[in-house]
């Protein structure tokens, strides 16, 4: 005879929680475009926050994603950048909080002026989220590259200026951002990039994070792939004998002077990596500091002084420019080999 269970056996209770959609996992939530992690987070922290308000250039996906759950905190004000910061200092002047979305090349050169004087010159908290940096828009050619954003924007006094390493980071320092009291820059990229960050962390402003010991050499990068390369080229370095220390940058102002100072006189040199011009930007902010108080050789991987008009993907194109982890391991090779 075949038992069977009675129809009072599979409770309510039992059979809503079966039908639960399960926890994404690590991969599912972050190895997507940290564009798409940011725009989530906005509206997680919105929908707690009334004084959060998404100001959209026409970016598309924003008027559907946020625009229709959230209306009353959603303004579009076209393909304006000025007026879109000169509308978010308005809203800022009147305590609220403005995130002001755009392109960086367009928020850096386009809007400069706004963002000095409006936003920069008032002190007001507007949070600048800037996707398609450096050059990942490279689908789109030198018009739309943004290979200067950080050396035009960290000469303005009172902004922050964030460049998260993946779409992790960008989560964290969206959240650790909301209630900074002043302006605030991230800079994001356009495409899914590969996660530096297997686990939680704690991010803060202004800390770099060391993500490899190593008393050598020590390369620091800023950015996704400068970050990702960084990695690889330790790794490879370390096959060979030559352990170098990896610090994510993903604070350019205010730079974290105390990690650079002990890379300086800790290590053989110090190696900057960046989807970003040579002149200005990492590098150069890494060179103001050491050639004050602790100075050291410093090799510059960047960007070169030229505009590129190959169409290819972001990694083509860095790698096209002279960024990679085979010229970021031969550099720090050399430094990590020169007497000290």
């Amino acid at each position: 005879m075949t038992a069977t269970m009675p129809e009072t056996a599979a409770k309510p209770a039992e059979t809503a929680k079966a039908a639960e959609p399960a926890e994404p996992s690590w991969e599912e939530r972050y190895a997507v475009p940290a564009r798409e992690v940011y725009r989530r987070t906005l509206l997680e922290l919105a929908r707690t926050d009334p004084r959060i308000i998404c100001v959209d250039s026409d970016m598309g996906g924003l008027e559907t994603l946020f625009g229709e759950e959230l209306p009353r905190q959603y303004v579009n004000v076209g393909i304006a950048e000025a007026n879109l910061m000169g509308v978010s200092a308005g809203l800022a002047a009147t305590g609220l909080l403005p995130y002001a979305n755009t392109l960086s090349g367009f928020a850096a050169a386009r809007a400069c002026e706004q963002v000095k004087i409006d936003v920069a010159g008032n002190n007001l908290p507007v949070r600048i989220v800037a996707t398609h940096a450096g050059l990942s828009a490279g689908h789109y050619g030198p018009t739309h590259h943004a290979v200067e954003d950080l050396a035009i924007l960290r000469t303005l006094p009172n902004l922050t200026v964030v460049v998260p390493a993946d779409a992790v980071e960008t989560e964290y320092a969206v959240r650790a951002t909301a209630d900074l009291p002043g302006p605030l820059f991230l800079r994001l990229g356009r495409a899914a990039t590969p996660l530096v960050h297997a686990e939680p962390y704690e991010f803060t402003v202004g800390k770099a994070r060391e993500l490899r010991a190593g008393t050598d050499v020590t390369i620091v990068a800023t950015g996704p792939y400068p970050v990702s390369m960084a990695l690889e080229a330790a790794r490879e370095l370390a096959g060979r004998g030559v352990f170098a220390r990896v610090l994510n940058m993903h604070t350019i102002k205010p730079l974290d002077r105390e990690a650079v100072l002990a890379a300086a006189r800790e290590t053989g040199g110090i190696v900057t990596v960046e989807d970003h011009l040579v002149a200005g930007g990492l590098g150069a902010a890494v060179c103001e500091v050491v050639t004050q108080d602790a100075p050291c050789r410093v090799h510059r991987i960047g960007v070169p002084d030229r505009f590129f008009d190959h169409v290819a993907d972001e990694r083509q194109l860095l790698e096209l420019a002279g960024i990679s982890p085979a010229e970021i391991a031969a550099a720090a090779a050399r430094l990590a080999a020169a007497p000290r």
